[in-house]
């Protein structure tokens, strides 16, 4: 098996030597991880909670403070004003060329750090969790890792699926944030091919 400095020799330089670049690797990651929230959290205003079809009581004579609607914010069981809503947009908006290269930037640091492991190829004939343990054992990946494929593999997929810190990705949708989020990267030559050709100018 290669060394990590021949692994590393054997990639290509435009995408895995580019400069740290703090800011901008952390400006591609907050963006991705605010445009991966959900808005889950929602309260009703006025418009929306039960009832208030009908005037409380009437406007004058009854010396009680004149109300319109029993789903007013100050009344119990009314509605909620300035609440969290699921309507909220937290999506942040970034330039490709921008994303592009904070990619090349974390691949760089996986790269300088000794992180990225390179194989010939993954060959997962049958879906075996046990199998795919020993393989990263003996690759020397004792972490998250993320398996970076050329192609959608099930074999592979389902036999990742229980271990603990390990997910799978394919090369065309590698980001930042899958990057950042794993230790190691494990990906195969053919996976290298897909990098270079979806990303490389």
């Amino acid at each position: 098996m290669a060394t990590k400095e021949d692994i590393k020799k054997s990639l290509p330089k435009e995408i895995f030597d580019v400069p740290m670049n703090a800011d901008l690797l952390h400006q591609v990651v907050v963006s991705q991880m605010a445009n991966r929230r959900v808005a889950i959290a929602h309260t009703k205003d006025r418009s929306e909670v039960r009832g208030g079809g009908i005037k409380p009581w009437k406007q004058k004579g009854t010396g009680r403070a004149r109300h319109g609607s029993r789903r007013s914010p100050i009344w119990i069981g009314g509605g909620v004003t300035h609440g969290p809503t699921n309507e909220r947009n937290f999506k942040k908006i970034l330039p490709k060329n921008i994303k592009r290269k904070a990619l090349f930037v974390a691949l760089s640091e996986k790269s300088r750090n000794n992180l990225i492991t390179v194989i010939d190829s993954f060959d997962v004939k049958e879906i075996k969790t046990k199998k795919m343990i020993e393989m990263l054992n003996n690759l020397g990946i004792n972490g998250s890792c993320l398996i970076v494929l050329p192609k959608i593999d099930s074999n592979i997929i389902l036999s990742t699926r229980n271990i603990p810190k390990v997910k799978t990705i394919q090369a065309k949708d590698i980001n930042c944030l899958d990057i950042v989020s794993s230790k190691y990267l494990l990906i195969d030559k053919k996976g290298l091919e897909v990098i270079k050709e979806t990303f490389k100018k």
